[in-house]
């Protein structure tokens, strides 16, 4: 179960037996049925949760509509960030897809983590940097491509995905319509 933490962590920086046991003794493993939320709109995010087992969803409403701005699976990070780390009220929900199992980290103790030592300070930066490299990738990317071009590189690059979301869901995600991604499903 922790392995899987380990090797996302491992991307970063390297940990001693001692720092990773130090790091897995604050996280909180929970569990969510599918279609629960985890945090919803004009709550606070309590959580930055690493997704052990299962598949979640972050997204907003734009009138009755849903907008995806990020899907989720084993080994990734969800929340909603921007409350996560500024004590906001979220203008997100993070919900799960299937039944999933999260590694979670409280606020607190990623603060008492970072006081502890610069090298979880460091840590911290670096995932905050990688994350926001995938956004600003997945941005540039919903700019870019026309919307076959990120049908076919979302599909080439997380196939997956593609069996076990729902299709509106993949639709909202990649920003076309429900009606031009059945018809580009069927090119396939």
């Amino acid at each position: 179960m922790v392995k899987a933490l380990k090797e996302y962590l491992g991307r970063f920086i390297e940990l001693t037996d001692e720092e990773f046991n130090q790091l897995a003794n604050i996280a909180e493993v929970r569990t969510f049925d599918k279609k629960m939320k985890l945090v919803d709109q004009g709550d606070q995010e309590q959580y930055f949760n690493f997704i052990l087992k299962g598949l979640a969803r972050k997204f907003f409403y734009k009138g009755e509509e849903e907008i995806i701005t990020q899907l989720a699976k084993e080994g990734e990070l969800i929340s909603s960030s921007v409350s996560f780390l500024s004590g906001e009220k979220s203008l997100y929900v993070v919900e799960t897809i299937e039944p999933t199992t999260f590694l979670s980290f409280s606020r607190d103790s990623i603060e008492k983590l970072y006081a502890a030592d610069k090298k979880w300070q460091r840590l911290g930066r670096l995932i905050i940097t990688d994350l926001f490299l995938q956004k600003e990738n997945w941005d540039l990317e919903r700019i870019l491509y026309s919307t076959q071009e990120r049908f076919v590189r979302f599909l080439s690059n997380n196939s997956i995905l593609f069996q076990r979301v729902p299709q509106k869901y993949l639709a909202s995600y990649l920003n076309i319509q429900p009606e031009t991604f059945s018809r580009l499903k069927h090119l396939l």
